[in-house]
């Protein structure tokens, strides 16, 4: 009998959870974990089928587990045979809202200005230079609807050269809807325009995370875009982003996407970028407090669904993709590496391209640090830039200290921008940071659902990713 690497964590007096860099995971009694450690585990334990079928351990030789198994880790993986996908522009810095966390804004920064058309069009000329065939157009802001002029032309010219080089495109948009208009909902019913906006709970809670500028809240506005777009069927779903004023309030804010008719809900802890940085101490909180927040909204949401309502968890469908299918959905931060520049590229209204979205958050705190050049320069230019390099290798777990033995590695990641962001280098400084913590908690909470063995709720899960 022959043993493979795996990590493992103690999950209470008579479990241990393993994982291996498959992807496969099992709970297994305290006897058969110290079986494994002396190399003493026989094929009579209950667990020793489990753990032979999911590659923790082999009876043949090397070559035949490699041939085995190897179909599972190209899977897991597959996303680094791909080139960059998302393309985020951001048509504007100006915003006709005020969010208490907003991480797109700074004090730091003063200047607004729009995307020109110029602009826009050299952007997209820069991200059909990659070779995915596939390729999806993100709008964003400040508020993008406040330059929908822009919108217009990038969604022209990228249609023609979708036309032309065989690519296939899509759109979509992020925005508080409270700038929609008819001819707005018309123009993405006829381009597929896919909407995203933010709903952070009942009137009283979202007003408060977010307000308007000019006075008043966005929660009006907001909820009559969404109705509009539903009626015109416009592939429309919301977020939530968890302040301190949301904390006490996750049965109210999961009953205001079920009562909104959305059937998925993305519960976001705050990231300390931007105004949520400064004002921390008013809107944060721990990573215990979040991960209690998060706990009792996904039971929650889990109980809905055995009511007969289908409501996914975002976070949770993520991680799931990867703990039931072995497939990781292309969702940047949780990818190892990360997908900063070599999964997506933001394009900032001036013409500076970031790594990422989190990039140029950081510029508009008045650090470019995260620039890899600009519509100017080529694809391939930005590729070999050192930023992107450094990028990639401060975010493979595989070889970052502390995470490289962590239980959760297979399904986690990093943020290299928000790493420098708090410690000063894209490498962690501080093993079990807030944004660790809060992960391994998020994850502790799904894994707790699967080690139920309740068919009921495993039936639930299996639906949010299948």
């Amino acid at each position: 009998m022959k043993y493979t690497y795996f990590n493992f964590k103690k999950w209470n007096d008579q479990q241990i959870l393993l994982t291996n860099d498959l992807g496969r995971w099992a709970f297994v009694s305290l006897p058969t974990f110290q079986a494994m450690l002396l190399h003493r585990l026989d094929n009579t334990d209950p667990s020793y089928a489990e753990l032979l079928e999911k590659g923790f351990l082999y009876e043949d030789d090397a070559d035949v587990y490699l041939e085995r198994h190897s179909r599972a880790l190209r899977e897991a993986k597959g996303y680094l045979m791909d080139a960059t996908s998302l393309h985020i522009f951001v048509l504007t810095n100006a915003c006709n809202a005020r969010c208490i966390y907003c991480q797109a804004q700074s004090t730091a920064s003063h200047k607004k200005g729009l995307m020109s058309a110029e602009t826009a069009k050299k952007a997209v000329n820069l991200a059909f230079q990659s070779p995915e065939p596939f390729l999806s157009i993100e709008f964003q802001g400040g508020e993008p609807l406040l330059n929908f002029d822009t919108l217009q032309v990038i969604v022209s010219e990228a249609e023609k050269k979708a036309a032309e080089t065989r690519k296939k495109v899509e759109f979509s948009l992020v925005s508080n809807l409270n700038l929609l208009t008819e001819e707005m909902v018309r123009f993405f019913q006829e381009h597929h325009v896919s909407v995203s906006t933010s709903i952070d709970g009942p009137m009283r809670l979202h007003n408060t995370n977010r307000p308007l500028c000019q006075g008043g809240g966005t929660y009006e506005g907001t909820i009559r875009g969404l109705k509009r777009l539903q009626e015109a069927d416009v592939c429309v779903g919301a977020i939530e982003t968890t302040t301190r004023y949301s904390l006490n309030h996750w049965k109210e804010l999961v009953d205001e996407y079920r009562a909104l008719g959305l059937h998925s809900i993305f519960l976001r802890p705050l990231t300390p970028l931007g105004f949520a940085n400064a004002d921390w101490n008013q809107v944060g909180y721990t990573a215990d407090e979040f991960i209690a927040f998060y706990q009792k909204a996904l039971a929650y949401v889990v109980e809905i669904n055995r009511q007969g309502y289908f409501l996914s968890e975002g976070h949770a469908a993520t991680f799931l993709s990867k703990i039931l299918l072995g497939q990781g959905k292309n969702y940047m931060e949780l990818r190892s590496p990360c997908g900063a520049a070599v999964g997506q590229m933001a394009y900032y209204y001036d013409g500076n391209v970031y790594t990422c979205d989190e990039g140029r958050m950081l510029a508009e705190m008045g650090d470019r640090a995260f620039q890899l050049g600009t519509v100017e320069d080529t694809y391939d230019s930005l590729m070999n830039s050192n930023v992107c390099k450094a990028c990639c290798v401060a975010s493979t777990l595989e070889a970052a200290p502390t995470c490289s033995d962590c239980v959760y590695q297979p399904y986690c990641g990093t943020c290299p921008v928000l790493n420098y962001a708090l410690d000063g280098d894209v490498f962690s400084k501080i093993p079990n940071h807030y944004k660790c913590q809060t992960y391994k908690g998020m994850l502790d909470a799904v894994f707790g659902l699967l080690n139920q063995k309740n068919p009921e709720i495993d039936n639930i899960l299996d639906r949010w990713v299948r």
